[in-house]
């Protein structure tokens, strides 16, 4: 059955496409949740394997099983989310330490001046997440505690801003 709904999705056929990511969903999130041990992550995971399927079908060529290729994407996407994460850590915690007013000339502060600006030109719900999770060192349950909304929400708010803030920025790391 997935060799036609292959063959089919490597042709554009869009609703054998949404078979196959549906038939091997639970076994990507499963294997990004075992990857990371988070399940917010696991969901950024799973999403970002699922837009890589679509991408990356046409170049299937059965030399290995679906399966198989697919644990590759997903593991490949676990240690990119990995290696992001860290790197956002890494990056908040250095702007953490300085102080937040505006200090006169230097890159890292244009930088800071001109991320923050683009956070608050995202819509407001994606702007209040980021600022409360990055800004305010809040959890993400914390957030939505103060959002009035949940957790998953804010999660969602907050995947959805890093997404516009990338597209503002040119891809690049945000």
């Amino acid at each position: 059955m997935d060799a036609e709904l292959i063959e089919r999705a490597q042709r554009g056929d869009r609703e054998a496409f949404g078979q196959l990511v549906s038939r091997h969903y639970d076994f990507v999130r499963a294997t990004a949740w075992r990857w990371s041990g988070n399940s917010t992550d696991a969901d950024d995971i799973a999403q970002e394997v699922c837009v890589k399927i679509g991408a990356a079908i046409r170049g299937f060529r059965g030399a290995s099983s679906f399966r198989t290729w697919l644990y590759t994407l997903t593991l490949n996407a676990a240690r990119d989310h990995r290696r992001k994460r860290a790197r956002e850590q890494q990056t908040f915690r250095a702007y953490a330490a300085e102080p937040q007013a505006d200090a006169p000339g230097g890159d890292d502060n244009e930088i800071s001046s001109a991320l923050w600006a683009a956070v608050r030109a995202l819509p407001e719900r994606q702007c209040d997440a980021v600022l409360l999770v990055y800004g305010e060192g809040l959890s993400h349950s914390a957030a939505a505690d103060v959002m009035g909304c949940s957790e998953a929400t804010v999660s969602w708010q907050v995947h959805e801003a890093r997404k516009r803030l990338k597209a503002m920025f040119g891809k690049e790391e945000v």
